[in-house]
C-alpha cells in the first residue's frame, strides 16, 4: 500500500479477492456468485429505498388532506353557529354548509385513499428490505464458504439467495 493511497477491505474482502484470482475452481465460482449476490442486492436496495419513499410521500399526502379536511368541518360549525344566530340568512348558510360538508368528505375520502397507498408503498417497502437482507446473508455464506472449503454453505448461500430473489419477485409484482 502506498502512502498516497488509503485501501480499506471488508472482514472477508482480502480473502474473496486472493481466492477471484486462484486457479480454484470453487473459489471462482464462489466469488462470481457473491458478485451476482451483491449486483441483486443493490437493486433490491435501490428498490427498498425507493418504495419507502414512496410510502412517506402518500402518508404526507394523506396528512394534508387529513388537515384540509378538518378545516373544513371546522368551517362547517361556524356555518351552524352563524346560522342559528341569524335566522334571516339560514338558506344561505345551509347552502354553504352543504358545499362545505361535500369538500370535507371529499377531503376525507382522498385522505383515505393516500393513507392506503402509503401503507401498500410502505408493505411493498418491507418485501425489498427483506429480499435486501438475505441477499445480504447469501454473500456473508457465500464468503463463509470461501472461508470454510464447505460446499454445503455454498448450497444455503444460493438457497438463502434464491428466498431473497423470491422476496423481490413478490415485492416487484406488489405482493
Amino acid at each position: 500500500m502506498s502512502a498516497e493511497h488509503f485501501h480499506v477491505h471488508g472482514p472477508h474482502d482480502h480473502e474473496l479477492e486472493h481466492a477471484a484470482h486462484s486457479k480454484d475452481p470453487l473459489a471462482g465460482r464462489v466469488a462470481m456468485m457473491t458478485a451476482i449476490f451483491a449486483t441483486i442486492g443493490a437493486l433490491f436496495g435501490y428498490m427498498a429505498s425507493a418504495t419507502q419513499n414512496d410510502a412517506l410521500m402518500f402518508k404526507n399526502e394523506a396528512a394534508i388532506r387529513k388537515t384540509e379536511a378538518s378545516d373544513q368541518w371546522n368551517f362547517y360549525q361556524a356555518k351552524s353557529s352563524k346560522q342559528a344566530r341569524y335566522q334571516k340568512e339560514v338558506d344561505r348558510y345551509k347552502k354553504e354548509k352543504d358545499d362545505i360538508m361535500v369538500d370535507a368528505k371529499k377531503l376525507e375520502e382522498q385522505s383515505k385513499v393516500a393513507e392506503e397507498k402509503s401503507e401498500a408503498a410502505m408493505h411493498n417497502h418491507h418485501r425489498w428490505a427483506q429480499a435486501m437482507t438475505l441477499i445480504q446473508i447469501g454473500i456473508a455464506l457465500a464468503a463463509i464458504t470461501i472461508l470454510t472449503r464447505n460446499k454445503a454453505m455454498g448450497f444455503a448461500a444460493l438457497g438463502v439467495a434464491a428466498a431473497s430473489v423470491v422476496l423481490g419477485g413478490l415485492a416487484f409484482a406488489h405482493i
